[in-house]
Order: structure tokens, then sequence, then C-alpha cells
């Protein structure tokens, strides 16, 4: 769960830019308070919360991590819509291809591919490699 300053901006955001399916939302007094949304074409889930007026959503040291497939044409999609990503798709050393945006509250968020890597040990392999150098 994440706490977001407006849940409909949320929804937006995580259904009609990333693909997530809305399956349960919840409205209190005429407000979008709460929604859970599950992963295209998985079972995971991630729910968007309310936050209160006070409240901080600030997330630092936290990063939301979403697989997908196709990263290059994913990510150029998302621009074509006039979303800014932080980082375009790059290999990073560990194998991995990654990009970094942030969703609409400032949650940092890393969409990765990793494809045959997934169960390798390529991250120890890499930290190790840069530790002895």
């Amino acid at each position: 769960m994440i706490y977001v300053k407006d849940v409909d901006r949320g929804i937006r955001f995580y259904r009609d830019l990333l693909g997530f399916k809305l399956i349960e939302d919840f409205r209190y007094e005429g407000t979008q308070v709460y929604a859970r949304l599950r992963a295209p074409g998985g079972d995971g889930t991630i729910a968007l919360h309310q936050a209160g007026p006070a409240v901080s959503v600030s997330s630092e040291g936290v990063r939301l991590y979403f697989e997908v497939r196709d990263l290059d044409n994913f990510c150029r999609k998302l621009q074509k819509g006039g979303f800014y990503i932080t980082q375009l798709p790059r290999m990073m050393p560990w194998g991995w291809l990654h990009a970094y945006l942030n969703d609409p509250d400032g949650h940092e968020i890393s969409l990765y591919w990793a494809g045959e890597n997934r169960m390798k040990k390529t991250v120890m392999e890499a930290a190790r490699k840069a530790a002895r150098t």
C-alpha cells in the first residue's frame, strides 16, 4: 500500500499509464479514498490510500519495482503520452535493463526487465567484482 494525495490521480497513473486493472475502490462522502489494482499479466496488487491533508507521502528509501517485458517500447509509449522518465532504459552492471520514473506523488519506480538473468546471481557477482577493484 502506498499513501497518495489524490487517489483518483493515482488510479489514472497506475491504470491508464502502467496498465494495472482496478479491482476495488472505496469512496467516502463522494471522494475516492482507497483503491486496489492488479498488475498486468500477474496476480500482484498495489493499494492506494488517501493520505490526510497534513500527512507526508514521502517514501525516501523505498522504490517500487515492476518488471516489463518490452521495456523500451513501454517507455516510448509513456513518453508519447507526455510522461517524464528520469532514466531511460539502460543495461545495469548486474545484467538487468532498468528505467526510472516517479509516480504523481513522487514515489520512485523502477521499470525493469531481467529476462534470463532473473534467477542468476548476477547482482552478487557484480558486487563482488566491484569490491575487488
